[in-house]
């Protein structure tokens, strides 16, 4: 039997036993009756074994039957998944992708991003809407959101990014002025910086000990607060203290000499990353499929979102 021949055959024998009777999968075949029945009878001849026990009036699946019957389907579904890719690979892609994201890492790391991905797919248009509130991309309406944090577990599919690494960072001006702090008790003597988040939390920093447990410093006290990383890294450029902001945020002002990295033997960077998250993985549009390919890859060639924590040392004040 010849693989058309096999196809064939294991359709007539997966639509008669959905449809219990051959006269029911061959109307839905388009064939005759006798068509399935010598179908199925070629399919067993080259198994070497009965799948099915039939009468005048039913069909009965043997215990070889089922199990075939099982694999067949995964084996149909999946010629069903190479036919899709193939008829969206050939689609060209159009219509509106909304896309919902931060204000800083739009800026800094989405809209550069925007303008290749219209190029290569000229039929799609791009709606992004900057805002650091966490939104319901099902109820909102929007395709993908690019949400940067410790990721809770949810029903939307997730695609990592990166790795958003803290840093504890301040200007060569203010340490010039204040000293380098050599440990994080001494952090107590200097002006810091915090954020707070738009839940009203202020974050605090923590540090390694040597026995490898955690301590955290308040930060409540610190002479300047503020809800938005990107000023508050203009602020630590500034010389206005000392700040906690992530490496992607410090990466250039380092390479610059903007900015030093401080106490990294003992700061921890924290558990935070970016995600590409989007509602459907089986159900993906295909305009929606080629904007996460693109940006992903787009992300991935991006030197400040993977810095590796090492290379900080040589910045280190």
């Amino acid at each position: 039997m010849d693989s058309s021949q096999r196809v064939r055959a294991i359709l007539s024998f997966v639509h008669s036993a959905d449809a219990g009777s051959f006269a029911g999968a061959a109307r839905a075949l388009g064939i005759s009756s006798a068509a399935v029945s010598k179908n199925i009878a070629g399919l067993e001849k080259a198994l070497g074994v009965r799948l099915m026990n039939r009468t005048t009036r039913t069909l009965n699946l043997t215990e070889e039957g089922n199990a075939f019957l099982r694999q067949a389907r995964i084996a149909l579904e999946a010629l069903d998944a190479a036919t899709d890719a193939v008829i969206a690979h050939r689609a060209t892609p159009s219509g509106k992708v909304r896309i919902s994201t931060s204000v800083g890492f739009g800026r800094e790391q989405l809209a550069p991003a925007l303008p290749g991905l219209l190029e290569k797919y000229p039929e799609l248009a791009v709606e992004v809407d900057f805002d650091d509130r966490v939104v319901d991309l099902v109820q909102d309406g929007y395709d993908m959101a690019l949400r940067g944090g410790r990721i809770a577990d949810s029903s939307l599919v997730s695609r990592p990014v990166c790795q958003f690494n803290l840093v504890l960072v301040a200007s060569p001006k203010y340490l010039g002025r204040y000293g380098v702090p050599r440990t994080p008790d001494e952090l107590g003597r200097h002006r810091l910086l915090s954020r707070r988040f738009l839940g009203g939390r202020v974050s605090p920093w923590n540090f390694r000990a040597k026995d490898g447990s955690i301590t955290t410093l308040n930060t409540e006290s610190a002479v300047m607060t503020l809800s938005s990383p990107e000023t508050l890294t203009q602020a630590a450029v500034a010389g206005a203290g000392i700040a906690e902001i992530g490496v992607h945020h410090a990466w250039r002002h380092l390479q610059a000499g903007q900015l030093k990295v401080l106490l990294s033997d003992s700061h921890h960077p924290g558990s935070f990353e970016m995600t590409l998250q989007y509602p459907h993985r089986a159900l993906i549009a295909p305009r929606v499929r080629v904007a996460v390919e693109y940006l992903l890859e787009t992300f991935a060639k991006l030197e400040e979102l993977h810095v590796p924590l090492p290379t900080l040392k040589q910045y280190e004040a």
